[in-house]
Formats: C-alpha cells, sequence, structure tokens
C-alpha cells in the first residue's frame, strides 16, 4: 500500500493577475491535505473511492438542447485526469501497467462537503500523481511532480495559473510566475510526456519564500463556497472589452509583488503588509470595472475587522466568497480579530503553514517563444 499526501493552499496576493503569462503571485501551503491511498488490486477491476466525493455536486449548464456538466468542479475529474498523465508517464519509462484501488481522503473541504476554497482540486491532482510515481516507481523530482500534476490539472480546467498546484508541490511560502499554458497546449499535441516534462517552460518561476518572524498568518471563512473557474470566465469578458485598463491591472498587479517579495527578502513586516493593503485595493478596482463581486460584504467586514487592530488583510483567491487572509505582527492582539469574526459570523480556520522537506530554493526556467 502506498500513501501520499499534497497541501492545500490560499492566495496572499497575485490573484487574477497570475493567469497571464510569467505575471506573479504569493500562495502558501497549509497543513490541510488531500491523502492518496493506492493498493494493487486483486481483482479484474479497480475502484476509486472517496468518502467526501461520495455524493458530490456536479454543476451543469444548457448549451442549446443539451445539459453540460461542468467538469471544472468535479474532483474525480482531476483524479483521472491525473492517473492518465501519470500513467502515459509510467509507459514512457516501460512501467506494466497494473491494476489498483485507489482512495482520497480530503481535510479540504467541510464535514458536510462545503469548500473553504483552499485549492482541493490541485491539491488531488497533486496526490494523485505523487503515489501514482510512487506506486510505478518513477524517478521524478518535485519540478517534474508539478510539470505532470500542472498538465494533468490544465487539461480538466483549462483555465487558471496552476499556481496552487506548485503550492502542493513545494509547500510553505512560495512566489510563483505562471508559465504559457497556450504553448503547453501546443506542445502537448505534438511531443510526448517526457519530452514536454524534460524542456523548460516558458515564463516559469517558482522561488521559495521565508516569512519574517513576527509574522502572523490569519485565515476567515465567509460561509460562502465560490468556483474560481466560472469567476475567471468573467474576468475574460472584462479583459476582452477593456484592454486598457486590464493591462494597467496587470501592470500594478506585477509591481506590487515585487515589492511584496523584497519584503519577504528583507524580512520587513511593514512592507509586506502595505502592499497586501494595495492588492486589495487593486483587486476592488478591479471587481468594480468588470462587475464581478470579488470582494463580497462578508469579506469587507472580515477585513475592516483585521484592519481595526492593525492587520493587513484581503480577498484569497479569485473572491466572490471564500476565504479572507490577514498579515498581522504576532505580537500584536490578533485574538481580538478572531472574536470580533466571531461575532460577525467569520469561521477561522486554525491553519498553520506547511513545509516540505528538500525545497529547491529557485527553480527558474525561461524559453524564447517563436
Amino acid at each position: 500500500m502506498i500513501t501520499e499526501k499534497a497541501p492545500g493552499k490560499l492566495y496572499i496576493a497575485g490573484e487574477y493577475a497570475v493567469v497571464e503569462n510569467g505575471y506573479p503571485a504569493v500562495l502558501v501551503a497549509l497543513d490541510q491535505f488531500v491523502t492518496c491511498t493506492i493498493k494493487e488490486s486483486a481483482r479484474e477491476m479497480g475502484q476509486i473511492f472517496s468518502q467526501q466525493y461520495h455524493n458530490n455536486q456536479l454543476l451543469w449548464r444548457r448549451m442549446g438542447d443539451q445539459m453540460v456538466v461542468d467538469k471544472r468542479d468535479n474532483p474525480f475529474s482531476y483524479i483521472l485526469s491525473a492517473i492518465k498523465v501519470t500513467e502515459e508517464y509510467a509507459r514512457q519509462f516501460e512501467r506494466e501497467l497494473r491494476i489498483y484501488d485507489l482512495q482520497i481522503d480530503s481535510q479540504l473541504d467541510s464535514q458536510n462537503g462545503r469548500k473553504y476554497g483552499l485549492g482541493s482540486s490541485a491539491a488531488v491532482t497533486v496526490a494523485t500523481v505523487k503515489a501514482l510515481c510512487r506506486f510505478y516507481n518513477l524517478p521524478v523530482s518535485k519540478d517534474e511532480i508539478f510539470k505532470l500534476a500542472a498538465i494533468a490539472h490544465f487539461e480538466v480546467q483549462g483555465n487558471g495559473s496552476l499556481g496552487d498546484v506548485a503550492a502542493s508541490v513545494y509547500g510553505g511560502w512560495i512566489s510563483y510566475h505562471s508559465f504559457d499554458r497556450q504553448w503547453l497546449a501546443q506542445q502537448r499535441q505534438y511531443l510526448d510526456i517526457k519530452s514536454l516534462v524534460d524542456l523548460p517552460w516558458p515564463d516559469l518561476q517558482i522561488e521559495s519564500l521565508h516569512a519574517p518572524k513576527n509574522l502572523q498568518l490569519l485565515i476567515g471563512w465567509t460561509g460562502k463556497p465560490a468556483s474560481t473557474s466560472q469567476l475567471v470566465d468573467k474576468i475574460s469578458l472584462f479583459k476582452a472589452r477593456q484592454q486598457d485598463d486590464y493591462h494597467r491591472f496587470l501592470e500594478e498587479s506585477k509591481a506590487c509583488i515585487q515589492r511584496m517579495v523584497e519584503g519577504f527578502h528583507q524580512q520587513d513586516l511593514e512592507r509586506i503588509k502595505q502592499e497586501i493593503r494595495y492588492n486589495r485595493d487593486l483587486l476592488k478596482q478591479l471587481g468594480t470595472n468588470s462587475g464581478v463581486d470579488i470582494e463580497t460584504p462578508v469579506l469587507n467586514r472580515l477585513c475592516q475587522i483585521a484592519e481595526q487592530f492593525g492587520g493587513a488583510a484581503k480577498t484569497s483567491g479569485a473572491g466572490g466568497g471564500d476565504c479572507g487572509i490577514v498579515a498581522i505582527d504576532q505580537n500584536a492582539d490578533f485574538n481580538a480579530v478572531l472574536k470580533s469574526w466571531a461575532k460577525n459570523r467569520i469561521e477561522q480556520l486554525p491553519l498553520n503553514v506547511h513545509f516540505i522537506a528538500d525545497i529547491k530554493h529557485r527553480v527558474q526556467q525561461h524559453l524564447p517563444l517563436h
């Protein structure tokens, strides 16, 4: 029996801009996990089982007379894609494909199945890839696990930056620059998967960051789940209609993240907090300009309360619900934030940063586009 796990994540800053090639974000991996267990099957059939996803809710819409299921919100789609991609990779190492039972256990959703927005689809993809790489005894580094999981995730979701996949693979605090997904989609048609994984990927940069010792991270959950893929789709419409405003947002977000990363390098909590506030303002303006409800009234209240006690707060991820994050000095009275949240029915998620051993401090890959 083989068991592997992958942590959930939260975005600290750089949301929406990071979906564009080469634009950065800061993320953190958290100590709640998706666990994947694999054991060889004695039967002619294998099974995929998850207690959390047993009664999974599927989203669907109409396309003419057709009922179309949105696979991007179905965790089994990510598991199946991870299996397909990893076994394709295993075949290139001349491994014989076997029949097995695969069990998924997730801490990233609440007991009644509500999503917290902790990157469960990325974590289940990474955990499945890691477990299968061990099952087939494949010689993989974190970089190769990231690329396999990124391919599998992207083939289901079709949008997004894959930053959540990077956080699940590398752990801790990371700075992530998204790679060129159009290039990936094109190369996937022509290259075998090992050649694709071995190539440098255009614009990809991943750097581990060391947080100041006095930085306390607080996480509040609004009680309202949100669909990242649908919110990103709506921003894409804004991008098409108001290109100048969108480009200005991208450049200001990039400069903000660069200053924030420098704050990590200098161990300067005040600078990090300043850029969190600046990034919040950028996202609020993006929401106003695009008509997308990024900072909901509950998220606004979450941020206001944190600011009253000296914290710097903003939405995390696509917004529209899910979580807000707060950076606050650990010597401040952050318990007052939590008490005030509770009065306003904002649930604290008592999570800590999760570090993964043997992390490579910097991955930089640049490839000129032809």
